[in-house]
């Protein structure tokens, strides 16, 4: 059992941090299509210039933010369940540390264009925060 709410913060920190990490790539990409001064009027414009890669990156970024936005919140939940005395199952660690780590790879996989790698990354890095919502709900109630 955990009663220790500072995974669950490293977690969001780690998870925010894949999420300025998308960020990154997106502007690299830009910068690879010749970003120019006019082109800070309409940024997204630009899409059709990127190359392939690029295009992923746009791509992994827009699901960055989705993610993020489902797994605060748990990772959030699990804080205030242990914060107000709950001890949460050492499950929701291991989670909570593999959600970002999902993310890196998820990210990776779009980039280089490796579809199966991507969809099982995106889709246990959703199961993960479904654990931390339902243990932290569960420890709640």
């Amino acid at each position: 059992m955990v009663s220790s709410a500072e995974p669950y913060l490293w977690s969001l920190v780690l998870s925010f941090a894949t999420l300025l990490i998308s960020i990154i790539l997106l502007y690299i990409a830009r910068f690879s299509a010749s970003l120019e001064i006019k082109d800070l009027a309409a940024l997204r414009s630009m899409f059709d210039r990127f190359p392939a890669w690029g295009k992923r990156a746009s791509w992994a970024q827009q699901n960055s933010f989705e993610a993020f936005t489902i797994h605060a919140p748990a990772a959030l939940l699990a804080v205030v369940a242990v914060l107000n005395g709950q001890s949460l199952p050492f499950i929701t660690v291991v989670v909570a540390w593999a959600h970002p780590a999902l993310r890196i790879v998820y990210i990776s996989a779009y980039l280089f264009n490796v579809p199966v790698a991507r969809s099982l990354a995106w889709f246990l890095g959703l199961l993960c925060s479904g654990v931390l919502y339902g243990v932290g709900l569960a420890a709640l109630v």
